[in-house]
């Protein structure tokens, strides 16, 4: 392995295990020396990959509105396939990659008005809420989806989707549920 990469390894484990404990313990409860310990690795060692706490959360909410976006790439779905498709590859995925549950966990604390205000931006700005109502209302237009305001119906689906991915970071055991039975909030 080369230098770099095994600064990248050193970097992803101080990613992840500072995911793992703003999720557990919360952001402001963790200390920096907390993620040193915890990694393991000297504080000061930490410093050279980031420079302070906000540092990491910034890099962290970065990944995750990253991997938001991802979900534009199957708005050519039809609207009535689009929702169980991404759900099921969602929880697969996570399943195979349990930092994803901690990710949304994070992501939903980092939209609270506590939390440092560039992070807080970031994670507001994902514009899921907006791209998910977008999908609902042509899935309205070609009759497959509920009457209602697609916005509101969005959150109701998001709110879902983040409950779920809760409890499943809390329960490492919690089967995935059937994507149709989230889906089924935006159906007719």
């Amino acid at each position: 392995m080369t230098r770099k990469e095994q600064k990248e390894e050193r970097k992803r484990a101080i990613l992840m295990t500072a995911l793992n404990l703003f999720v557990k313990r919360g952001y402001h409860e963790t200390k920096i020396s907390d993620i040193a310990e915890a990694v393991p690795m000297s504080t000061g060692l930490m410093f050279h990959y980031f420079e302070s706490k906000e540092e990491l959360l910034l890099e962290l909410v970065k990944m995750g509105a990253g991997a938001t976006a991802s979900m534009d790439k199957m708005s050519e779905v039809p609207p009535e396939y689009f929702f169980e498709g991404f759900l099921k590859k969602l929880f697969e995925y996570a399943k195979n990659e349990p930092w994803v549950f901690n990710m949304f966990v994070l992501m939903g604390q980092a939209r609270r008005a506590n939390m440092p205000e560039e992070a807080r931006k970031i994670a507001l700005s994902t514009g899921s809420i907006e791209g998910t109502a977008k999908m609902i209302m042509k899935g309205q237009e070609s009759g497959v989806f509920r009457d209602g305001d697609p916005k509101l119906l969005s959150v109701c689906f998001w709110a879902t989707v983040q409950g779920i991915m809760e409890e499943m970071a809390l329960n490492e055991n919690m089967e995935a549920p059937d994507p149709s039975w989230i889906v089924a909030i935006i159906k007719k």
